[in-house]
């Protein structure tokens, strides 16, 4: 199952895709627009022609569990993306993703003015990964559950 992981932001949108088997982040890419329509039609056109089956889009809780109006904007854009593609949305945490990307960059040297353009594209791979633990781990709970 091909996933496709969605860092939504005001200025760029980074995205993620797993292989085709669901296991590993692979592919990134950088949506850069600030009108949503714009970035609503590049990710339906991104999800069709790389062939995603489910999307995960991170989801900004504030750091002590809440929800504040952002979260309120990303799940109606959530709705949005789910109407316009057919495919299931889940709302995943993304509480810390962009702050591990920004370390993960100036681990690897990448200069803090040069991480803007790659940022939201780590962002998306981080929020990936995060799934696609979630659901190995939720896949071997069934398997120990059914033996």
């Amino acid at each position: 199952m091909r996933i496709m992981a969605i860092d939504y932001g005001d200025a760029r949108t980074g995205v993620a895709f797993s292989d085709p088997t669901g296991l590993l982040a692979g592919q990134t890419f950088l949506v850069k627009s600030r009108k949503e329509n714009v970035v609503l039609e590049e990710l339906v056109r991104l999800a069709q022609t790389e062939g995603a089956q489910e999307l995960v889009m991170g989801y900004p809780r504030n750091m002590d569990g809440t929800l504040g109006p952002r979260a309120e904007k990303y799940a109606a854009f959530a709705d949005r993306l789910r109407a316009a593609t057919g495919l299931p949305v889940i709302l995943w945490d993304e509480r810390r993703t962009t702050v591990d990307a920004h370390r993960i960059l100036g681990d690897h040297g990448v200069r803090a003015k040069n991480r803007k353009d790659k940022i939201d594209s780590v962002a998306a791979a981080l929020i990936l990964e995060g799934y696609l633990d979630f659901k190995r781990i939720q896949a071997a709970r069934q398997k120990e559950e059914t033996t």
